[in-house]
């Protein structure tokens, strides 16, 4: 069963050196889903130390609960993000949804 589009919640605000939580989730795909986040269309990498584009970004990004935490923000932070289930049916996205820092 291909995935409904996610519940995305993302802060609409955060300041620097918080932590911001943001989460995705949806329960009518089957198999269960994998999410993967964005930002400004972009993928995030859920392995932060292997991606030097990502190195010097704090978060970690569970696929598997859809939850993604930024341990201390910074300005580099900020932008749209949106969130993307998968499964074996096909995919669905959340709405892009600002994120300031």
């Amino acid at each position: 069963v291909k995935p409904m589009t996610p519940r995305c919640t993302v802060p609409k605000a955060v300041p620097v050196g918080k932590t911001a939580s943001l989460h995705c989730h949806e329960n009518e795909g089957y198999p269960k889903s994998t999410y993967s986040w964005y930002r400004n269309s972009e993928p995030l990498s859920p392995d932060t130390k292997s991606n030097t584009k990502f190195q010097n970004s704090s978060y970690t990004l569970n696929p598997t609960t859809g939850t993604l935490v930024f341990h201390a923000v910074h300005k580099g932070d900020t932008g749209r993000y949106s969130c993307i289930a998968t499964n074996d049916a096909g995919f669905a996205k959340c709405e892009e949804q600002e994120m300031e820092v």
